[in-house]
């Protein structure tokens, strides 16, 4: 996701119960937006460090409140593992 808007458009539909997966892939330029948003599982030191921050600073379950930006946009992070 590119635009700090977009992002918060994103989070706007997820808090009025839209379905996490179905909004990557409407709104997500990544490739992982086709999977829903999917990234598989990952450890630390493998994506660059305010992704890294605020996944694992998430519970299981949870979502970030607010858009994460790194170098590469915007992003609404979703822990599942």
């Amino acid at each position: 996701m590119e635009k700090h808007s977009q992002a918060l458009k994103m989070l706007e539909e997820l808090e009025k119960g839209a379905d996490f997966g179905k909004l990557a892939k409407q709104y997500s330029t990544c490739p992982s937006g086709k999977r829903g948003g999917d990234l598989g599982s990952f450890g630390r030191g493998q994506m660059v460090k305010p992704f890294e921050r605020a996944s694992f600073a998430l519970n299981v379950g949870e979502t970030t409140k607010e858009p994460v930006k790194t170098q590469f946009g915007y992003h609404i992070i979703k822990r599942l593992g």
